[in-house]
């Protein structure tokens, strides 16, 4: 099971892209959008209503091995780490891989926790326009350079235990969740 957290504010075919590269190249069976309520690090004022968010998750996601979730919500959680350790708890019998652009990577040292999030499951980020030069040298990929997979050995990373993480390069998509804001075609 593919894990693709994030405000979606809003969800576009990026994230769709991202998601259909992460069931082809990481061969999980499903993708489960963890639509968070509120971004710690993101200013509240900036976000769109969760059920204004979640709802065009769903209509971008479509009916295929997408799914849309408001899990945070329900568990009460706020951040990664938590989300991941109460997820992990309520299903040890699936394996679970967390999927994030190479932008997350080169900010993720600011998470909460977030070593424990590299050491709690196995890692996929995918490439974005601008982003790769930076998201490979940041803390987090020196302080985990041992854990990183070659790109070839993404199909088995779910089965790899973690910290294990890989850096899968492909065509980009241009959307940006930035971008169609600052377009005015996403109202917050």
């Amino acid at each position: 099971m593919g894990l693709l957290g994030g405000s979606f504010n809003p969800a576009h075919a990026g994230h769709v892209h991202i998601s259909q590269l992460a069931i082809s190249r990481l061969c999980v069976d499903r993708i489960w959008w963890l639509v968070s309520p509120q971004n710690p690090l993101k200013e509240r004022a900036a976000m769109a209503p969760l059920e204004a968010r979640l709802l065009r998750a769903r209509s971008i996601a479509g009916t295929g091995r997408i799914d849309v979730s408001n899990l945070e919500t329900e568990l009460g959680t706020i951040y990664t780490v938590d989300t991941i350790r109460s997820l992990t708890r309520v299903c040890p019998h699936i394996k679970f891989v967390w999927i994030m652009g190479a932008d997350n990577l080169s900010q993720v040292s600011r998470w909460r926790q977030w070593h424990l999030l590299f050491r709690s499951l196995p890692i996929a980020i995918f490439d974005r326009a601008a982003y790769a030069r930076g998201a490979l040298v940041s803390q987090a990929a020196r302080e985990f350079s041992r854990s990183r997979l070659a790109a070839r050995a993404a199909s088995s990373l779910v089965y790899n235990r973690a910290p294990a993480w890989v850096f899968i390069k492909s065509l980009l998509h241009p959307d940006s969740g930035t971008c169609l804001r600052s377009r005015g075609l996403w109202d917050c």
